[in-house]
């Protein structure tokens, strides 16, 4: 797989997924306003699957890879975001602790799959999880023990299944959103049953605003079938350090579209927090390039 510098049009497309994930962050704590956590992941995936997955062919992947991709970058990240948010994750911090999920990515691809991941991006992974340290140093107050604990968990679901979807190859990304999401609406509807309860799922429903459904729409439409299909797409043709370290730009929407939609505070550590983790950025994309910069074309 070819490691030259993305092309300006993918570039712009990693961008926009970054940007409208980040803003979703912003668009699920309203939705948690009036909906459970498990329910909400239930109708997530009921609708994203439904009605896709009659008009789109099962991608030609092992049935059980399709499982584990669905379980892992549906399932086990939402689940437990979505959990997160509801004990206590603001959604700016939400969105930052996430991308944890980067360095979970990194780390497979350089063990299973043999990419190369050079000795900046580890210094930039280490100045990202800096970032992280100040978060963590900071539960207790506006950062719940429970609410981090279940985001981290949300990231080590979505890094193992950026893994995984590098593993089946080229597939329809439509198709693969499709049918991955069609794994979820079962146990997690079981699980909302038996956690959250009928009366609880029952009033929920029949009580949802109109923008109660504005929002699940955005989380279903925008934020799951648009960019979750351009991501994997994406994944298919890039190597994955050239890709997941995008995704730690979704704190600065998150920070940012939380600030402003919800007025949460943007105190000294939070900045701090933010700033390590967007200089571990930098130093993932641009360090290898700055240290081993393409030769000029010869003009003689």
């Amino acid at each position: 797989m070819s490691s030259a510098p993305l092309p300006v049009r993918h570039l712009l497309l990693a961008l926009l997924v970054v940007a409208i994930w980040g803003c979703n962050f912003v668009v699920i704590k309203l939705a948690l306003r009036e909906l459970p956590p498990l329910l909400l992941c239930t109708l997530r995936f009921v609708f994203v699957s439904v009605p896709l997955v009659f008009f789109l062919p099962r991608p030609a992947v092992p049935l059980r890879r399709l499982l584990v991709y669905g379980c892992t970058m549906f399932a086990g990240q939402f689940g437990f975001l979505f959990l997160g948010m509801k004990l206590g994750m603001p959604a700016g911090l939400a969105s930052l602790v996430l991308q944890v999920q980067v360095f979970v990515t990194l780390t497979l691809a350089a063990v299973a799959l043999k990419e190369r991941v050079s000795p900046v991006q580890i210094a930039g992974a280490l100045v990202a999880i800096a970032g992280f340290v100040v978060v963590a140093m900071h539960t207790g107050g506006e950062v719940t023990a429970a609410g981090l604990t279940c985001v981290l968990l949300a990231a080590l679901s979505w890094g193992y299944a950026n893994f995984t979807s590098k593993r089946l190859g080229r597939v329809n990304p439509l198709a693969l959103v499709a049918w991955g999401s069609l794994v979820v609406p079962v146990p997690m509807a079981a699980a909302s049953a038996l956690f959250e309860g009928p009366a609880v799922i029952l009033r929920s429903l029949a009580h949802l605003s109109g923008a109660g459904v504005l929002c699940v729409g955005f989380i279903v439409y925008i934020s799951t079938v648009v960019a979750f299909s351009l991501w994997s797409w994406l994944l298919a043709r890039h190597p994955a350090s050239a890709i997941t370290p995008f995704a730690l730009l979704v704190p600065i929407f998150g920070l940012l579209s939380s600030a402003l939609a919800l007025g949460e505070p943007l105190p000294g550590w939070k900045l701090q927090a933010g700033a390590l983790v967007i200089a571990g950025l930098a130093l993932n994309i641009f360090g290898p390039r700055l240290l081993h910069p393409a030769p000029a074309p010869d003009t003689a």
